[in-house]
């Protein structure tokens, strides 16, 4: 038992009768197989139609040794003669996006040798991965204004099973991986490829192929890019952000590169200033601090609501000045930060106060950090810590 492929023949096709030939329990359903379908089954890269079936949901289509199993929402009453509707707006965003592809692999091919690996139609994104490991943004727009201009030539487009005799005078870009009688999608004077997708009658039906990105995976270079509406939505919103983002800073369109540049440049100043005033600030509040510890070298202290990157500064100028450094702080949440001159050994000290409260930490001799999950125990973390440093020290003369 085979099922007659309809979608081979037309991708026009939308609605169609058949027969009942098959029924089966998925995990995902209960499934029916027709004598005949338009839904198209997943593979080759292209996802499977959906629609409905005597008004029944069609979630999933597959290809089974010939045979097309559609998985449905609900069982079927229906027990021969069934009337298939495929969405149409899905099926036709699928041929523009599988045509697309076609043209761009071909592109890519002919203008730089670059062949495609893989092909992966989703359902916001398209990608081809290129076998290679660099990619240049002129040959990006080299392969795109080659496919737009197939595009805007309406060529014709051709799909067909071809005899072996036939096959054999035909340069197709990828040899085919199946046997038996091959299916071969041709667009006239451009591409041979041996696919079993839905594509449109002429290139001009798919619109517009944009390259959105492209980027380094292992040997490859994988190319994301849209076609047809996709596109166009992506075009839409691209200019849409373009013209709320140039009023935002009072200029033309044409000039919001260099704005960014300026923002961006204005932004790095002002951080770096930011960074100094913090530093000159935190360099003050290690003297205060310093100058009310008991005793003079220790200073130990719960900074509530500090965020912990401060406090390893402040540790670090407490250090620097001689002194050594406990703080706690409960932002993120509750983390001891040290710092010394080696005595007491920080990351010995953190350890074992950390490990306390079912925390974990560690560190050098200099510096050292560690959390724990209470905020309720900072308090008796800090004094622990306090012991702990001072039964350290005591081994070794006390800094001044």
């Amino acid at each position: 038992m085979t099922t007659e492929r309809m979608d081979l023949m037309d991708a026009r096709c939308r609605e169609f009768t058949a027969r009942i030939v098959g029924r089966r329990q998925t995990p995902a359903g209960p499934a029916v197989a027709l004598d005949r379908s338009a839904f198209y089954p997943e593979g080759g890269g292209q996802p499977g139609d959906r629609g409905t079936i005597d008004g029944v949901a069609v979630l999933d289509v597959q290809l089974d040794a010939g045979v097309v199993w559609h998985t449905l929402a609900m069982p079927l009453d229906s027990t021969d003669l069934v009337s298939g509707a495929i969405d149409g707006a899905r099926r036709l965003d699928h041929m523009h996006q599988h045509c697309g592809q076609h043209l761009l692999s071909a592109a890519f091919e002919r203008e730089f040798g670059l062949r495609t690996v893989s092909f992966h139609l989703g359902s916001s994104v398209v990608t081809i991965d290129l076998a290679t490991t660099a990619l240049e943004r002129g040959q990006v727009h080299r392969a795109e204004d080659l496919v737009q201009q197939v595009i805007g030539e309406a060529r014709p487009i051709h799909a067909r099973f071809v005899p072996a005799e036939e096959l054999a005078t035909i340069t197709l870009r990828k040899p085919p991986t199946v046997a038996g009688p091959i299916r071969v999608v041709s667009i006239a004077d451009f591409d041979h490829s041996a696919c079993g997708g839905t594509h449109p009658r002429h290139t001009a039906e798919v619109g517009a192929c944009l390259v959105r990105r492209w980027e380094r995976r292992g040997d490859v270079v994988r190319v994301e890019f849209l076609c047809g509406g996709r596109a166009w939505a992506a075009v839409r919103r691209d200019h849409e952000l373009v013209r709320r983002s140039a009023g935002r800073l009072s200029v033309a369109a044409d000039e919001l590169d260099a704005a960014l540049e300026r923002l961006v440049a204005s932004e790095a100043a002002a951080r770096t200033q930011a960074s100094m005033a913090l530093e000159r600030a935190l360099a003050s509040e290690a003297l205060v601090l310093r100058a009310a510890a008991d005793p003079p070298w220790l200073v130990a202290q719960v900074l509530r609501g500090r965020p912990v990157d401060e406090l390893r500064t402040l540790a670090r100028l407490i250090a620097t000045s001689g002194g050594t450094a406990l703080l706690l702080t409960d932002t993120p949440g509750p983390q001891l930060v040290t710092a010394s001159g080696g005595v007491p050994h920080c990351g010995q000290l953190v350890r074992q106060v950390v490990a306390q409260f079912g925390g974990r930490g560690g560190g050098r001799a200099e510096a050292a950090q560690g959390g724990f999950g209470d905020v309720g125990e900072l308090d008796a973390a800090l004094a622990l810590a306090r012991t702990l440093a001072l039964q350290m020290a005591a081994a070794w003369p006390a800094p001044v």
